[in-house]
């Protein structure tokens, strides 16, 4: 068995286990095998395992691997995306998860157009309010929410937060918690075009506090593929 199998098989392990302590369904979690810099073979490794979903932080590592991928392998583009990249991008991805202000949206609605796509995206959110981070804080985000909701070509699906790096899992458990209070918010407004049902959070170190902080999606690198 290769590293990345264990690797995987422990982190599926912990996942559940994460969702036994919060009382909730493993399947309701989706695991992102973040493969950013990493070769082509060891995503089939991980495919091999499993694993379907795959994250990548640069449109050109997506369009460099998706050619390589069996047709039913995702990818999700994580890293911040610039403007002029979208419309290599948009076609290849299931997921933007990285849509951190109203312009990108309005470059994403108008290649979408041209295209004649409906993409989905999760709205980048700076919960920590972080200046090294991208995204909308947490005041502002009900105003794009609004805004973002009336692109026809753009369906939002949750949002997703970048925590910071601790050593301590624990100390990002309140991040977690306001974000999914917000999400919870959302949903319950019944916005039209926003379905609010992905929360992306949580990464190699603290995805057990995410998911029990009701993440939906989280995002492993190191802990699947090795340091990097």
């Amino acid at each position: 068995m290769t590293m990345v199998m264990e690797n995987l098989m422990e982190v599926r392990k912990n996942m559940e286990k994460a969702c036994r302590r919060a009382g909730r369904d493993p399947k309701e979690v989706t695991l992102i095998a973040v493969s950013k810099t990493k070769p082509l073979s060891m995503l089939q490794e991980a495919y091999e395992a499993g694993a379907r979903d795959f994250g990548e932080n640069k449109v050109q590592e997506i369009l460099e691997k998706y050619p390589g991928m069996p047709a039913d392998a995702k990818f999700h583009m994580i890293g911040h995306l610039q403007r002029n990249k979208v419309r290599q991008v948009i076609d290849k991805v299931c997921l933007i998860h990285s849509v951190d202000s109203i312009r990108l949206a309005e470059q994403i609605e108008a290649e979408a157009e041209k295209k004649n796509l409906q993409v989905d995206i999760l709205l980048e959110v700076n919960v920590a309010r972080e200046e090294s981070k991208y995204g909308f804080f947490l005041e502002e985000l009900e105003n794009a929410v609004i805004q973002i909701s009336k692109f026809s070509h753009i369906r939002i699906k949750g949002l997703m937060t970048i925590a910071p790096f601790v050593e301590n899992p624990e100390e990002n458990r309140d991040i977690f918690q306001k974000l999914n209070h917000f999400f919870i918010d959302m949903k319950s407004k019944n916005i039209d075009n926003v379905s609010m049902s992905v929360l992306s959070m949580g990464m190699t170190g603290d995805y057990q506090v995410a998911i029990e902080e009701g993440s939906t999606m989280i995002r492993v690198g190191t802990g699947i593929f090795g340091a990097r």
